[in-house]
């Protein structure tokens, strides 16, 4: 909802969303409210019964069954017994386990691709919203994002770590990142940060941001 609200004092009326780390098409899900508004996008998901679950409910949405990587290739996918928490990342698959909660249900061999390739053939130009939930490779994704040839206005991303013992922690590394790539940090819920790409937020309207309107 707040990135609903953003969109529209941005003038953005028919956004075009990336969802990578898609998980259940309703629950929870950071692209939903837009969708049920009539929008539509990109959805990724490596998690096959995940991916199912989209082409069902997001028939309007272009569906794929990968990762993001640094290129074409295959990587090994954990599943894990909470869905949300399955990941490309051996090491944070390996650290939810040792909280004694998780298991590894399976591992599976997906197809990853490079994120640039899926905005240039999915998108007329690009997604005005990204939405990024990978389980501990967020930054390796953001890094590889061409944000000069093809910039998101709007960017929402896990920036707090998971964990069972109340230790989490803010990557503010990934907030320096954006921040140095000239996006402002203009919500915050604690788990996710949203990030605004400055030009656009200082030549946004004249109204002013009201998160209960």
């Amino acid at each position: 909802m707040i990135v609903g609200r953003i969109l529209s004092l941005l003038g953005i009326e028919n956004p075009a969303y990336l969802d990578i780390g898609a998980n259940d098409p309703v629950v929870r899900n950071n692209t939903y409210f837009l969708y049920e508004k009539g929008c539509s996008g990109v959805n990724v998901e490596p998690d096959p019964f995940l991916f199912k679950k989209l082409k069902s409910k997001r028939r309007r949405d272009v569906n794929l069954n990968i990762g993001i990587g640094s290129g074409d290739e295959k990587l090994t996918f954990y599943v894990l017994s909470s869905k949300t928490l399955s990941t490309f990342s051996k090491e944070t698959a390996l650290r939810y386990l040792n909280y004694g909660n998780q298991k590894i249900e399976k591992e599976i061999t997906i197809e990853v691709s490079n994120v640039n390739l899926i905005i240039e053939k999915y998108f007329q130009s690009k997604p005005n919203y990204v939405s990024l939930d990978v389980e501990g490779l967020e930054m390796e994704i953001l890094k590889s994002i061409d944000l000069g040839r093809r910039r998101p206005e709007i960017f929402c991303v896990e920036t707090l770590t998971y964990t069972e013992d109340n230790t989490e922690t803010k990557l503010v590394e990934i907030i320096e990142y954006m921040r140095s790539q000239d996006y402002i940090v203009q919500s915050d819920t604690y788990i996710n940060t949203i990030f605004v790409d400055t030009s656009s937020w200082k030549n946004r309207g004249k109204k002013h941001f009201h998160p209960l309107q």
